[in-house]
């Protein structure tokens, strides 16, 4: 075994949680190693929000190319050369990689390639894919290994016709007849993407509407969009069995209101269902390192129940999300510096997961932050609701792209902002000023006396607050 390595902070995982905490940590002056077994950026940057959002892209190009005429323009047989957009979006990944492996070199960050396990409290076991295996000795820990995707438990993946998100971005064609299993973001994601790409694009989801998460009229506008688009959807839908065919998968669903059974015949299988978290082969057992279903507890500050050793990221129990894992990488790089006793005067706030935005890059897209209108109404709260529909909004008219609106929900009797919605052109980028608004308990008063720039699609926020008030001007 090679000659072992010694650090002030070992982080386990290069993605994005992984990654900035010890950035972070290297800001702070500690002596920091990253140990990751594939490609520094993790699966959001390398099979992820990255390369995924690239396909969606192109997709979105290609729409608006088709509508060409309705701008006055002219634009005759466009179509896709599928190949070149799955290479773009490998090309887009590739370079933010780059990015990351400079970002690492640049603050004297150790990159050690491959999959680490415990040996003790304090060592790890290194086995690269290549070459000897080593031992890394720290004095703190952060878990940053990320998660996997879920298969269903009789139809597993097979990467041919049974495909995870990771395949799914890189097929070589796209399939005639897709079926999605799973309507959260990553199963509507990839419907938006080959729908656009040509594929018959059937959607099954167990629970009543899209994106079952966010705010039901919000998932019924996109229900809408995606009927009109000829995207299939069997929604209150399960599927209870699977058979394959040759180059084909039978699925056969239950509707689970009436009990009916219908069997369908698909080319391709993505099954987006959810996610495991990857803490399996770190060796936690014999370290008293406490889980539950596979995720790893943790206190206030992201520590263990081995007070050295933090975990952060999608193997917590919190919003699987790449921003929150970056958030609390921040938040442990900076808690372990402060242990550490380095003179820096940090004050580490916890993060509020409250309000955290969630993001949907489809067409039209979805984000949202805070409550949704059923959750409000089921924890009692007395609200107000304000709507600002796109139709109305002069950019959105000018742009051609009306579909969605703004929904703001208030406490009724302070103003102040439980959640807000929105579904429609920009939503991903809009959804900050609102994220802002609710973490500083801004009101819907504040938010409607804010000026916002004309025409500009971010109207549609002052005028949804300005509605909760019964004081919306252009609707």
């Amino acid at each position: 075994m090679a000659e072992n390595k010694t650090f002030q902070l070992v982080v386990i995982g290069g993605g994005p949680g992984g990654y900035v905490a010890a950035i972070r940590a290297a800001q702070l002056g500690l002596s920091v190693a990253v140990v990751e077994k594939e490609r520094m950026g993790g699966v959001c940057l390398n099979w992820g929000c990255i390369p995924t959002k690239a396909l969606l892209e192109s997709a979105h190009v290609l729409e608006h190319l088709k509508k060409a005429d309705q701008f006055g323009l002219v634009a005759s047989n466009v179509s896709a050369d599928f190949a070149k957009v799955v290479k773009r979006s490998r090309s887009v990944s590739d370079q933010m990689a780059k990015g990351v492996e400079f970002l690492m070199k640049k603050n004297s960050v150790t990159v050690l390639p491959g999959t680490a396990t415990f040996q003790s409290a304090k060592v790890l076991d290194v086995k690269p894919e290549s070459g000897d295996p080593y031992t890394v000795t720290g004095d703190y820990f952060i878990i940053a290994t990320g998660a996997k995707n879920k298969p269903l438990p009789f139809l597993p993946f097979d990467g041919k016709l049974v495909l995870s998100a990771r395949e799914a971005m890189v097929e070589p064609k796209a399939p005639e007849r897709l079926a999605i299993i799973g309507a959260g973001a990553i199963g509507v994601e990839f419907a938006d993407f080959y729908a656009t790409m040509g594929s018959k694009v059937t959607m099954i989801e167990f629970q009543e509407h899209l994106l079952p998460n966010e705010d039901h009229e919000i998932s019924g506008v996109l229900e809408k969009s995606f009927k009109k688009r000829g995207i299939e959807q069997f929604l209150n839908t399960g599927v209870e069995s699977a058979q394959i065919n040759g180059n084909a998968v039978e699925l056969t669903l239950q509707d689970r209101a009436s009990a009916k059974k219908e069997k369908l015949t698909f080319d391709k299988v993505i099954v987006g269902i959810g996610i495991s978290p990857n803490t399996s082969n770190l060796g936690l057992e014999g370290l008293g390192v406490k889980t539950k279903n596979g995720f790893i507890e943790v206190g206030l500050h992201y520590e263990t129940t081995v007070s050295h050793i933090y975990a952060i990221g999608d193997c917590i129990p919190t919003p699987a999300l790449a921003h929150v894992a970056s958030a609390e990488g921040v938040r442990a790089a900076e808690h372990i510096s402060i242990s550490l006793g380095n003179p820096h005067d940090l004050e580490v706030h916890p993060l509020n997961y409250s309000y955290i935005p969630g993001c949907t890059y489809c067409h039209p897209e979805v984000a949202s932050v805070g409550m949704t209108e059923k959750k409000a109404l089921a924890e009692g709260r007395s609200i107000e609701i304000g709507r600002f529909p796109f139709t109305a909004s002069g950019r959105a008219q000018a742009q051609g792209d009306t579909t969605g609106m703004v929904k703001i929900i208030s406490d009724k009797k302070h103003g102040e902002i439980l959640g807000a919605h929105i579904i429609g052109s920009g939503a991903t980028e809009l959804i900050a000023e609102l994220t802002l608004g609710a973490n500083m308990e801004l009101t819907v008063k504040e938010l409607a006396q804010t000026i916002h720039a004309h025409p500009t699609v971010s109207e549609g926020i002052m005028e949804a607050a300005a509605a909760v008030l019964g004081e919306a001007v252009n609707i």
